[in-house]
């Protein structure tokens, strides 16, 4: 946004936004595949069995690849899976919800892994980003972690941000035998080291699947139509806000902090 010579009416400063072309993205999908992804929701399926955060990250991430396309049929996905490093399940990137069902149900997770670095994540990610840059799209990666003990780690040079990160995180609640503290920190250390244009992170411990829906929507933001995070006021409850003075916790309050 720049300011233009002269004055609006009241004496207010004008100002005009350049046009700029909006790129199609291509987005890559990491999913957890840590034990800690089999962490029952607050939820139960069809079959009355609990669901657990993998069930319902599956299902987030159906209804936003629906969504996204019903935006804008040229956006495309790309699936992986992160162990102690990812691991690709669909490689070409496609717009076909079906390709993106498939990719879905093959994710699965059985063993507990512990630190994840993401360095090679990253550097898959900077290559396609190449490859998107090459044909006037932009990358970027949305990442779904789900361990509350193991910090993720990474190395990456500071001056190349060629994709956009974005973070889910699923987590337990604090404890003596975990730090999702600390691993939110290192995921907000990890996004803001390597994404091009804004990348947000959301979290929950609170084991709703409304919630993880919720955040997932937020995700639809275009990177290059995104205000800040701090910004972000919605959805807008249907509820009256009460004075803040007579506010109490709620389900959908978080137990770490997001700095």
């Amino acid at each position: 946004m720049e300011e233009v010579d002269g004055e609006g009416s009241g004496g207010s400063i004008r100002y005009t936004l350049k046009p700029t072309r909006i790129s199609n993205e291509d987005i890559l999908f990491c999913i957890d595949a840590d034990a800690e992804s089999l962490v029952e929701m607050k939820a139960t399926g069809p079959n009355g069995r609990p669901l657990t955060r993998l069930d319902s990250v599956k299902q987030a991430i159906l209804l936003f690849v629906n969504a996204k396309l019903s935006i804008n049929p040229d956006h495309r996905f790309a699936f992986s899976f992160l162990t102690k490093s990812p691991s690709w399940l669909k490689k070409d990137f496609s717009s076909e919800v079906e390709s993106a069902i498939h990719a879905v149900q093959l994710l699965s997770a059985t063993s507990s892994y512990g630190p994840a670095d993401l360095t090679n994540l990253f550097r898959v990610a900077a290559h396609e980003a190449k490859k998107s840059r090459a044909q006037n799209r932009i990358l970027r990666v949305i990442l779904i972690y789900c361990r509350s003990s193991a910090k993720p780690q990474h190395q990456w040079p500071l001056n190349q941000k060629l994709f956009t990160l974005d973070v889910i995180y699923l987590h337990d609640k604090p404890g003596p035998d975990n730090c999702p503290q600390d691993v939110y920190d290192a995921l907000v250390d990890a996004l803001e080291h390597v994404t091009e244009y804004k990348g947000y992170i959301h979290e929950s411990g609170t084991g709703l699947v409304r919630v993880l829906f919720r955040h997932m929507c937020m995700l639809l933001a275009h990177p290059q139509q995104r205000c800040q995070q701090e910004y972000l006021d919605i959805p807008k409850p249907l509820i009256k806000k009460s004075p803040a003075s007579d506010s109490v916790p709620g389900e959908d309050n978080i137990p770490v902090s997001s700095q």
